[in-house]
């Protein structure tokens, strides 16, 4: 047993402190909770995403069900009905529908939190390898007893020894031991977290590669007894900060040496990691947020016109009241009968008894039932998304829209930002090489889609695996005849000015890149005959056309973000000194030789391939003197050792190196976007919409993809770095780009200019904006101002906190797209979350609100289901608001003839049947089938969509409006009736029954002018709706239950003489037609006055159009340049350090070489090394 050492900590920065195969010592410090109460200090490794258990899951959706005013409102009804003395209506006509929405909302809730829990479980339950310390056991235990034994995720504790093994996913945060890998190096990749497919490599440190890398390396595994200090677990995705203490010394670890939970080791047999951080402690789950509770901006707004509507209730039941009190104390003492029956109430208490009976009497104008009807509406349109056919995709149209949070579809029709992940989201991060450019001719053609272009007949290569998008045979023949010397060096440049790395599977080589644009390139050489074999620290093996070939390799001029290229520098097989450059077009074109031949046709190629929106890079050669380069690698040698200012003579020597070029060529390349992303976004903006990009990746890349989906205009300006600055510090609130010095520009339009730019934030400048509060406000006013932003190298808790930044500072809906774990966050953020059924796992989906197969479907989850859905629910409520308040103020004014005296003119079953059966039908059909245009004009006018964006259709003014129509038609309820009846023989119960035909007629009647898009189900809803009430009023005052229940059915054989009364149906109708005048003439005049062009869009039916991708010219040519941008700082200094290789088994000779690659070296990927983001200057 190894003796265990006392280690102090280092300091009060790092005081997070794990001891390595000691679980007892951190089991005991193992964090629990009980309801509110938590103690102890690390986390186990159990993912907790579910909200309820059997404890909370009562109190805590009570909890969220009485938030809505209503609710609340209507549990106090209900105490207040089940008190005898002031019920003025039976008390289950509240309790059953406040009993029936609690109860489905509770249970759509438990089903959601349900799957989260199975989700969770799944999660939980991966396996994966765990040293159990033997020094728990006795000293006799046999070292070849030692053994990893599989366990379960859940039970992984901080400090245990893993094994990690190829494409495993890494469950906690890992400390890197040791690796099988040469230098004990390891690849893992991150696109779970920041949506990078490349790679990145981590290593272990020395000592530990060093001490565990003999066989057997379970004891000397077991025996490891170091302790880490580090800091507390926190969100930094891109930073670590700590020390390992063993045998003595101290060792400094950084975010190099971690292996995050979430990622994926990949071209790595096995790798060995001591825990860190678990569970919640890790830092991809610090950064996924807590589960929010959602609700849309019309249900807050409807909670607000609740409370209005009570208080104002209160205060006209406190006003009917003090009218009670009045005529109890003034009228009742003159008029005998009354004083006689009264006598034993005083007026004060009179009037106290009459508020609460006015209080339960006036609570019909918000029925129970307007929620019920709200919830299931919301079910059914969330069965349209799910119903709906062209949203159907993956493999074989097998996924379905789904709308896992059916309560937020409204909001759908509101959207004003949408956030979108690029990896997965926009991109299937798939390049494709289509065309280039050599020696003036352009080959490819890009008229014709990546699937219809006529395949290449490659059959004479060998290693030609096909997928070659490039079709033109005249660049084949060339090649092979030889005809053209300047496209053999096009090839071959692109054969060798590379860091790939070959891996020899099944006797072919398998390309492992660390950036998807270097493997389409490398690809695309092969599939033309010059194809890249390996490599090792000084040499690289190509086989050109059959010739296999050896070139020297020299000198690597790594590529940097600054530098925007790379160059190579080999020895040619027959002594030759070569210089193999590509780059940015803005960076290699100033580099050229003087009167460079094919310049001009090159430049042409350039502006076509910028047409088509393709990413391009510029290939250049020189031959070096071999004086030069001995002198070239003398200084570059002291260079090296340098301690000044090392970077800057780097720089120096590399531009004097890549110099006086010679222009070969230009690649364009097709980042393939997902199905319809262009299309998708102009129609976005084109609806109002403003389009954001979040993403993980580099700057570079996230700026080229956003020209090439159509979410920057080609014209467009980027406000980035200090001109972004000088724009967030400036005090004018009316800064134009007049000042801005990297600019150069002076705009006369100014509104012009705003609208043509496009702003670009990076994770270390958002960060900023913690120390600097004011900048949010100024930021989010010039983004309002720009037609789109995109911000890169965020992390998903910067995700968030855009996100965040947005609901702060605007009234905007905001929707969050995305695929990754990295994405849930911004996904539980946001108003409404989407999750795209991607590659990247499932965690995006199961914390969304919506899933998609693709995102070219939120054209129609937003402009056709959301817009009708807000449409829809914003005419509904308005309805029910106007019908039930009307309904129910009829008791204010039959007050002032009734002595105060809380009496209902209605008989009850009309009150609890009235909403529920006689004018529920026609609405709830209206709010599920209404239309106002069809699917194909939805999409054909975009512009539509801003009508939710403006709350044309539901604001406060709107709803006043609904409120004062709903009082005048109470008003013309009770008043007309009472007018004709006034001095006839006609009683009180008549009168009743024919308010109650009025009131039917009228809610009707509103319905019929409110529908534009008539089904056989609207029809039928108001024929049967309309019978329903005959029906059932005949029965409900029938004799029979009237001698049945004498209290409960007191109209009894009023309906019978009512209904064959001329004048009980001439005055409905008087009545109702009197009611619907106002809305009437307001459906005529809006008609009428409207502009005709505005109601083409409810008349013409068209074909829906088909967008057609434009041609345009880009201003300025660092736009069109994508590939030396899409990637971080190279691996030249690995790979010419030999520390990534490793040799394999020797390939199977193709048959068509004299030497067939026996003997040489087979290589892995070498991706890069994510380091942290550099700081904004």
């Amino acid at each position: 047993m190894p003796k265990e050492e006392v280690t102090t900590s280092p300091g009060s920065d790092v005081t997070w402190e794990v001891r390595a195969n000691k679980r007892h010592f951190h089991r005991h410090q193992r964090r629990r909770s009980f309801l509110c109460f938590r103690w102890g200090r690390y986390a186990d490794n159990v993912v907790r995403s579910f909200k309820y258990s059997p404890l909370t899951f009562l109190p805590l959706t009570l909890y969220e069900q009485f938030q809505r005013a209503a609710n609340l409102y209507f549990l106090l009804i209900v105490v207040m009905q089940c008190v005898p003395i002031i019920s003025s209506i039976p008390w289950y006509t509240t309790i059953i529908p406040l009993f029936i929405v609690l109860s489905v909302r509770g249970i759509k809730d438990l089903a959601n939190d349900l799957a989260r829990r199975r989700s969770d479980t799944q999660i939980n339950r991966r396996c994966c390898d765990v040293l159990i310390s033997q020094s728990i056991h006795s000293m006799a235990c046999l070292p070849s007893c030692l053994s990893f034994s599989q366990s379960q995720w859940k039970d992984v504790c901080v400090g245990d020894v893993l094994r990690i093994h190829k494409d495993q996913i890494i469950p906690a945060d890992l400390l890197l031991l040791c690796s099988s890998e040469p230098h004990s190096l390891c690849y893992v990749e991150t696109m779970d977290i920041d949506g990078e497919t490349n790679l990145k490599y981590r290593q272990a440190l020395a000592a530990t590669h060093t001490e565990m890398t003999s066989d057997p390396v379970e004891p000397i595994l077991d025996a490891f007894d170091g302790v880490v200090f580090c800091e507390e677990p926190n969100s930094r995705l891109y930073s670590f900060r700590g020390e390992l203490h063993w045998r003595g010394e101290r060792h400094h670890l950084d975010c190099g040496q971690i292996l995050l939970r979430g990622t994926v080791l990949r071209n790595t047999d096995t790798a060995y990691g001591m825990a860190v951080y678990t569970g919640s402690d890790t830092k991809i789950l610090r950064n996924v947020g807590r589960h929010r509770i959602k609700m849309t901006q019309i249900e807050r707004v409807l909670n607000k016109v609740v409370i209005g509507i009570v208080l104002v209730l209160l205060l006209v039941s406190l006003l009917l009241a003090i009218g009670s009190g009045v005529f109890m104390g003034a009228v009742v003492p003159q008029i005998e009968v009354l004083s006689v029956i009264m006598s034993a109430r005083s007026a004060v208490y009179t009037a106290f008894l009459t508020f609460w009976s006015y209080v339960i009497l006036l609570s019909p104008a918000m029925p129970m039932s307007l929620y019920i009807t709200f919830e299931m509406i919301h079910v059914i349109h969330s069965l349209f998304i799910g119903w709906d056919v062209e949203m159907r995709g993956g493999k074989e149209d097998s996924v379905p829209a789904q709308a896992r949070n059916t309560s937020l579809n409204e909001e759908l029709g509101q959207v004003g930002h949408l956030l979108s992940d690029k990896t997965g989201t926009l991109t299937q991060n798939h390049l494709l090489f289509r065309q280039c450019c050599i020696a003036g001719d352009v080959y490819g053609d890009t008229s014709v889609s990546a699937e219809e272009t006529e395949t290449l007949n490659l059959s004479w290569n060998p290693f030609s695996c096909g997928g070659l998008h490039l079709s033109d045979q005249r660049l084949v023949d060339r090649l092979r005849g030889q005809q053209c010397p300047d496209s053999r060096q096009f090839l071959t440049a692109l054969a060798l000015c590379h860091t790939v790395m070959a891996e020899w599977r099944e006797g072919a080589p398998v390309y492992q890149a660390a950036s998807p644009d270097e493997e389409a390139l490398v690809g695309a050489a092969r599939e033309l005959g010059w194809v890249f074999l390996s490599r090792t620290r000084d040499s690289l093996t190509i086989n050109e056309l059959g010739l296999k070939r050896h070139y020297h390799l020299l000198s690597i001029l790594d590529f940097t973000s600054q530098r925007r290229r790379m160059s190579v520098l080999v020895r040619e097989p027959e002594g030759g000194l070569k210089l193999y450059c590509k780059g940015a077009d803005l960076v290699i074109l100033e580099r050229l030789q003087k009167d460079c031949p094919h310049l001009e046709s090159t430049e042409r190629a350039l502006d076509l391939f910028a047409q088509s929106s393709l990413r391009t890079l510029c290939i250049a050669e020189r031959s070096v003197p071999e004086a030069k380069w001995k002198e070239w690698s003398q200084t570059l040698h002291q260079a090296v050792l340098a301690t000044c200012d090392r970077e800057d003579i780097l720089e120096r020597l590399y531009d004097d190196m890549e110099s006086d070029l010679k222009l070969l060529g230009v690649t364009a390349i097709e980042d393939r976007l997902q199905n319809g992303v262009p299309q998708t976004i102009l129609m976005l903006r084109q609806a109002g919409l403003k389009v954001w990009m979040l993403t993980g990746d580099k700057k570079e890349t996230a700026v080229n993809i956003g020209y090439s989906c159509k979410l920057v205009d080609p014209d467009s300006r980027l406000l980035e770095g200090d001109e972004l600055r000088e724009l967030l510090q400036s005090p004018d609130e009316e800064v134009t780009f007049s000042k801005s010095s990297v600019a150069k520009l002076l705009c006369l339009a100014k509104e012009m200019a705003w609208d043509r730019s496009a702003l670009v934030l990076t994770g270390p400048e958002l960060a900023e904006f913690n120390n600097q509060p004011e900048w949010g406000a100024r930021f989010m006013s010039i983004a309002g101002l720009c037609q789109s932003v995109l911000c890169c190298r965020v992390t998903p808790g910067q995700k968030a906190d855009v996100v965040a930044l947005i609901r702060k500072h605007t009234d905007s809906i905001t929707m969050a797209i995305g695929d990754g774990a990295n994405d849930v966050n911004m996904i539980k953020t946001a108003h409404i979350g989407v999750g795209l059924a991607g590659v990247e796992g499932g965690q995006a989906v199961l914390n969304a609100d919506y899933t998609l197969a693709q995102f070219s479907f939120l054209q129609r989850l937003l402009l056709v289901h959301g817009r009708w859905s807000y449409r829809r629910i914003s005419v509904f409520l308005h309805y029910f608001l106007y019908k039930t308040s009307s309904f129910a103020l009829v008791h204010i004014w039959f007050g002032f003839f009734n002595g105060f005296s809380a009496q209902s003119l209605y008989e009850n079953w009309f009150i609890v049947l009235y909403t529920v059966f006689y004018t529920s039908t026609p609405v709830q059909c209206l709010a599920i089938f209404e239309q106002d245009v069809s699917v194909e004009s939805s999409l054909r006018w975009p512009d539509l969509y801003k009508v939710g964006l403006r709350h044309e259709l539901f604001n406060p003014l709107l709803l006043a409006f609904t409120l004062l129509y709903a009082i005048y038609t109470s008003l013309v309820l009770f008043f007309v009736p009472l007018g004709v009846f006034h001095n006839s023989d006609m009683d009180f119960q008549t009168m009743a029954v024919t308010v109650n035909i009025a009131s039917v007629f009228s809610a009707t009647t509103e319905i019929v002018l409110l529908t534009r898009h008539w089904t056989k189900w609207n029809v039928i809803g108001i024929f049967v709706s309309v019978c329903m009430f005959f029906m059932c009023t005949l029965i409900t005052q029938s004799r029979k239950f009237f001698e049945m229940s004498p209290v409960d059915y007191y109209f009894p054989g009023v309906a019978q003489n009512a209904f064959a009364s001329p004048v009980v149906w001439l005055t409905s109708l008087l009545t109702a037609c009197t009611a619907v005048l106002p809305s009437f003439t307001s459906h005529v005049l809006n008609i009428i006055l409207n502009n005709p062009s505005r109601h083409r869009v409810h008349s013409v039916q068209r074909e829906p159009v088909e967008m057609q991708q434009s041609g345009f010219t880009r201003g300025h040519s660092h736009r069109r340049s994508s590939y030396a941008m899409s990637q971080g700082r190279g691996l030249g200094r690995l790979i010419t350090s030999g520390a990534s290789l490793r040799s394999t088994a020797p390939p199977v000779d193709r048959g068509c070489l004299d030497d067939g690659p026996q003997g040489m070296t087979g290589l892995t990927q070498k991706p890069t090394r994510d380091d942290a983001p550099n700081n904004f200057t």
